[in-house]
């Protein structure tokens, strides 16, 4: 049998682009004459529909939009991912259709509820070996936990996180001998290196479980926060049979393989190690697909960056330079820019030429003159493409340096990207004198560091925001993970935009990203940001302001971040733990870090509930809307740090 998976883009509960999305993977499984299609999980409604799912509304309305599909399964058969409710109780299942028929829907049984997912607040578990019925119209259908058959090859499911438990208790455990195929439709979020976690999940569970095991996931930045890499997977008793390339720019990504289940299972297989991942590149490909998603799914025309020359705003240049160097790669110049949705015909046409009529689709689409041209011209293109889609500016004062000027200015001229250059001081001369005005006394660095500080970051906003605004574009903000840790930041000055696409890293990695990227990207302006120390240039220059002179070595901030809140250590655990292993610093030393980091994190978790939408990117993030709740008042760790 030829069986499949298809990797969809969705968008939550817009029916027209994830009814169409579904129809053209199964007409694309037709076209290569698959028997069996598993769709991701929820695709019809989108997995990121978040309170949504305890209405009674969306999912008799996804019902009613699944009758849609069923046409479509003529000749085949399709598995697709939606929402039922029972009893007020919403259930995730997986819909089984062949020949304009509804076989049943199997049920998830495990709800993933660690990390960024909260689905019991949503979903109630289906209990194993339990059925039921659904009735819609007259017509009546199973629901629970079932076993299929298509062309006498027999298969259960597993939906995502049922995959994820011990191998005693998951689906698949009561279903050896009794299927010869388990289908996982998921929704499984993008973390740096997960793939390499999900191949052995999926080749174990094929050995363990003496079965074909067919892996479907969900594709790029379908809600706002996750994204989805688009992993296809099909192992066969510990042999792996098909592997896709993940982050594809394409909404439908369909793969295909052969498995003779008339033969008996080959012996098991050792599951031979991937090669180790390349998480710089990893996460390339993810913040790109996430940022081409946001701009279009957002309907915005570009993205508007305060480019100050420092890692963290630099960073957010290139990935919108290398959102259009991967799309345009994948996509051709012309789709890229079809899709993106702000470019005119005729802006389409000058880059990519003449609009020619293509059969079979709704709309013309252009005659794609990138896939031809040489590898110069369409840097020159992509450059183009870039200057349209960000706009730069470089908000000096008295205490900006030449050497960050010089990186943000030889940067944005290297990618294309538009770049003003405008002064503040008198901005903030006007705040800070109107200030000293009411207060009736002077106000200096010795008395009001910080208020003067912030005020010079405050004043940025305004105009940045302006330009955005005129311009009808995204205002990206730059903060990194480590600042949100410690607020090192300005609530309403850098903090100011509307996605802030890398604050789910840390500092460290940034840094570590932009000198990969200097020579594997081929940036060479990058050499400018890469010889700097990172500083916030908000003191007088001879003050030489760094980051990590405010804070302590960022890799070590990193560190007791991870051991706290990842780990789940006290105080003094986190002491203990740095202690042996910071055997070159001074546990004195380390003390004062420790102390100064449970401060800062206590008393700034106000500015993290108000960071702008930030991409989960790694293991773990601070994002409290998505994986870290703290509360914004409490008693700061006092005892614990003062036992220390």
């Amino acid at each position: 049998m030829r069986i499949a998976g298809a990797a969809l883009n969705q968008i939550p509960f817009d029916w027209t682009h994830n009814l169409r999305t579904i129809r053209e993977a199964i007409e694309q499984a037709k076209a290569a004459g698959v028997e069996l299609l598993c769709l991701p999980e929820l695709c019809l409604t989108g997995y990121g529909c978040e309170d949504l799912f305890l209405s009674d509304w969306l999912p008799e309305a996804a019902l009613l939009h699944l009758q849609q599909v069923r046409p479509w399964t003529d000749g085949i058969c399709v598995v697709v991912g939606l929402p039922i409710r029972l009893n007020h109780r919403t259930y995730n299942t997986a819909a089984v259709l062949r020949d304009g028929q509804i076989l049943g829907f199997a049920a998830k049984q495990f709800l993933a509820n660690d990390g960024v997912h909260y689905e019991p607040r949503f979903f109630h578990p289906w209990p194993a070996g339990e059925t039921t019925t659904v009735q819609w119209e007259g017509e009546e259908w199973t629901l629970g936990d079932m076993i299929f058959e298509h062309q006498g090859v027999k298969f259960g499911f597993e939906i995502c996180e049922d995959a994820w438990r011990p191998d005693d208790v998951r689906p698949a455990c009561r279903l050896v001998g009794r299927v010869d195929l388990i289908v996982n439709p998921s929704a499984s979020h993008f973390a740096m290196s997960k793939t390499d976690v999900r191949y052995h999940l999926v080749t174990e569970a094929s050995r363990n479980f003496r079965c074909t095991y067919l892996y479907a996931n969900l594709l790029g930045n379908e809600a706002g926060r996750m994204i989805y890499d688009g992993e296809i997977l099909v192992a066969r008793n510990g042999h792996l049979l098909l592997r896709n390339q993940l982050m594809s720019f394409k909404e439908v990504d369909m793969e295909c393989v052969d498995v003779d289940f008339s033969q008996p299972l080959e012996p098991a297989a050792e599951i031979e190690p991937l090669p180790a991942p390349d998480e710089y590149r990893e996460l390339n490909q993810a913040l790109s697909l996430a940022l081409f998603d946001y701009l279009r799914k957002a309907r915005s025309r570009g993205f508007v960056l305060s480019l100050s020359g420092g890692a963290d705003s630099v960073m957010c240049a290139v990935a919108v330079a290398e959102l259009v160097r991967l799309g345009t790669a994948e996509l051709g110049t012309a789709e890229f820019m079809r899709r993106v949705g702000c470019f005119t015909v005729e802006e389409i046409e000058q880059l990519a030429g003449p609009v020619m009529p293509v059969p079979d689709q709704q709309t013309p689409g252009p005659k794609d003159a990138s896939l031809t041209e040489p590898g110069q011209q369409q840097q020159t293109v992509n450059q183009q493409l870039t200057r349209r889609l960000l706009t730069c500016a470089y908000q000096g004062t008295v205490n900006s340096s030449d050497d960050t000027y010089n990186s943000a200015k030889e940067l944005a001229d290297s990618i294309g990207a538009v770049f003003y250059d405008w002064t503040i001081d008198e901005e903030v001369t006007g705040y800070v004198g109107k200030i000293e005005h009411a207060l009736g006394r002077p106000l200096t660095w010795q008395t009001d560091d910080l208020a003067l500080q912030n005020i010079q970051a405050r004043v940025r906003a305004p105009a940045i925001w302006l330009l955005a605004n005129v311009q009808n574009c995204l205002l990206m903000t730059t903060s990194n993970r480590s600042e949100a840790s410690v607020g090192y930041c300005t609530m309403d000055g850098d903090t100011a935009g509307s996605i802030s696409p890398i604050a789910g890293v840390d500092k460290a990695f940034v840094k570590q990203w932009l000198r990969w990227a200097e020579t594997e990207l081929n940036y060479p302006a990058l050499r400018h940001v890469n010889a700097l120390q990172p500083t916030a240039e908000l003191r007088p220059l001879e003050e030489k302001q760094t980051d990590e002179k405010d804070l302590m070595p960022y890799p070590l901030l990193n560190r007791i971040e991870r051991l706290a809140f990842y780990n789940r250590l006290s105080p003094r655990q986190v002491l203990a733990t740095l202690v042996q292993e910071e055997t070159a610093t001074d546990e004195e030393q380390l003390k004062t870090y420790v102390k100064r980091f449970y401060s800062l994190w206590s008393r700034n978790q106000w500015k993290r509930e108000r960071y702008a939408p930030a991409f989960h990117l790694d293991d773990y993030n601070v994002d409290p809307r998505s994986w870290l709740r703290f509360p914004i008042l409490s008693g700061g760790f006092t005892q614990e740090l003062n036992a220390l």
